[in-house]
């Protein structure tokens, strides 16, 4: 490429240090700026990124939803990249993004969105509720704007025409297994939060069958099978997380102290 895109990088972080280094690399030389906002961050996040050149700004926790527009606002090109620190552009989605603006397709469409493959353990994972797990991250900044409620499962609000693009973004969420379980809880607290708040109540049916569709979908109708064992453990863990969840209201309906 001769000069960059006019394209901002925009990435929320907490403490990713270790894996800031990967994501720049990923989208260095053909991107115009690199905008990192962070909260309560005490590792050398903020060196790391100023080393990479990346413009770093530091604000208190506001949600994933408001922190993220937060980010999106700090931007100063027209179309904006948001990723988050455990991700990484892959080649081919790097080449995907180029050729949507040198067709033009940046005055066609107001935002892009693209698969999302995970590493887990030994392997890509390819199938299941994993892939491909489309995300909308390639946003013109005048017509989009993160949405959902202020808890969890934000999700980007487009004012126009999507474009779907093939290139995978890599994803390495979870380095151990027992990363991932310690997702569960915080998951959990986030999803009482958000039931509290719409006035959400426990029902048994919810806590049984939730967790059953989730696995038969994920292994089943997904084809999670064909991602052998880890496949597997993850449609199981998938519905457990799925049964705390409701579980986590059911404890907060009932919970008192022994007579």
């Amino acid at each position: 490429m001769s000069q960059p895109l006019p394209l901002s990088v925009s990435i929320i972080a907490r403490n990713e240090a270790h894996n800031l280094p990967r994501c720049f690399e990923s989208v260095r030389g053909w991107t115009a700026e690199i905008v990192v906002v962070l909260n309560n961050t005490s590792d050398p996040s903020a060196e790391v990124a100023m080393r990479h050149g990346a413009l770093v700004f530091e604000t208190e926790w506001r949600g994933y939803r408001d922190t993220k527009n937060w980010a999106l606002d700090r931007c100063t090109q027209p179309w904006a990249l948001c990723l988050d620190a455990d991700e990484e552009v892959s080649p081919a989605l790097r080449a995907e993004i180029e050729a949507f603006f040198a067709r033009g397709d940046d005055r066609k469409f107001r935002a892009a969105r693209f698969p999302r493959k995970v590493w887990f353990i030994d392997r890509w994972i390819t199938h299941g509720d994993w892939y491909p797990d489309h995300n909308t991250r390639l946003v013109n900044r005048a017509h989009c704007r993160w949405g959902g409620d202020q808890f969890v499962h934000e999700h980007m609000k487009v004012d126009g025409a999507v474009a779907t693009l093939r290139g995978d973004l890599h994803h390495y969420s979870f380095p151990t297994l027992s990363s991932h379980v310690a997702k569960i809880n915080p998951f959990a607290d986030l999803f009482l939060q958000q039931q509290l708040a719409k006035g959400g109540r426990f029902s048994i049916g919810a806590a049984v069958f939730r967790p059953a569709w989730r696995f038969f979908r994920a292994y089943v109708l997904r084809l999670g099978f064909l991602d052998g064992f880890p496949g597997f453990y993850i449609a199981w863990a998938t519905a457990f997380g799925a049964f705390v969840r409701y579980s986590r209201l059911f404890e907060h309906e009932h919970r008192s102290q022994p007579k």
